[in-house]
């Protein structure tokens, strides 16, 4: 009896676990550094993650710059012509010509790509007669993208550029014509050098405004990735599926940080300018 009892007694502290046993105080402290650590990398690998542009975004931010660079290079020419007319000239539909000129900025966007679409189309008067006679096409290219940039940055251009024209004295001029010098001349070297800090807001307010431009540039050449689609619509593009707010917030900053930049350097610009021919 008494072996069968200590048996018994032997089975019950087998069967028995005891009490769990708890993690000991150096892997605690082990556990608890390594949970530190992933904290400090996680949040220092974050900043990097938040940069780390795909190459899809890669492509629509160089597509952007170069469709801005483009449509105010082309478009600096003709804005300073026109400012200069409507500077120094009066002639009759002076107030038409000047209301033509800023009405992409009181349009919606959406009007402004219509009539371009239906203009500068593959079917349109202007677009068929260009890429009949001299191979250019508009319509879903990226051309057409800095077209319609252009026209919507151009009031932007023009305005500018008049009224620093407008600021010059007359007499300077005149001066420089009463030594020889003929009306392109005194253009080139007083007028125009006189009326740089307007040229150079002028040509930033147009770049920054073809870098964001979307309405009239999504109705008339569409949203191609690769071909049409600039930061703006990308944008507008990550925010319509699922999980694409990160890489939309990665093409804010960039937007943010261009603008920025352009704005920095005209700022920088102007005044250089203004302390060469003006003294300031």
């Amino acid at each position: 009896m008494r072996c069968s009892a200590s048996r018994a007694s032997a089975e019950r502290c087998s069967a028995d676990p005891g009490p769990p046993q708890t993690e000991t105080v150096p892997g605690l402290q082990r556990t608890a550094t390594l949970r530190v650590a992933l904290r400090r990398a996680r949040d220092t690998a974050a900043p990097h993650l938040m940069l780390d542009l795909s190459p899809d975004e890669w492509i629509a931010i160089r597509l952007s710059l170069k469709i801005a660079l483009v449509a105010s290079a082309v478009a600096l020419p003709f804005g300073i012509a026109l400012a200069w007319l409507l500077a120094r000239k009066n002639f009759w539909g002076k107030t038409l010509l000047d209301g033509l000129v800023h009405m992409p900025l009181v349009l919606p966007p959406v009007v402004t790509g219509y009539l371009l679409l239906i203009s500068f189309g593959r079917r349109g008067p202007i677009g068929a007669f260009l890429a009949d006679h001299f191979g250019i096409v508009f319509s879903f290219r990226w051309t057409g993208a800095a077209l319609s940039c252009g026209v919507m940055g151009f009031p932007l251009l023009v305005r500018p550029i008049r009224l620093a024209i407008e600021a010059i004295d007359r007499k300077l001029e005149d001066a420089a014509a009463t030594l020889g010098a003929d009306r392109l001349w005194v253009f080139l070297t007083v007028t125009l050098p006189l009326a740089m800090p307007g040229l150079i807001a002028g040509l930033v307010l147009c770049f920054a405004k073809a870098l964001g431009e979307f309405g009239a540039t999504i109705t008339f050449v569409s949203n191609i990735p690769g071909e049409t689609q600039t930061i703006s619509a990308a944008i507008y593009t990550l925010t319509q599926v699922p999980g694409g707010d990160a890489a939309a917030g990665r093409l804010v900053l960039v937007a943010i940080a261009i603008s920025l930049a352009a704005l920095v350097v005209a700022e920088w610009l102007a005044r250089r300018a203004g302390t060469r021919f003006h003294g300031e």
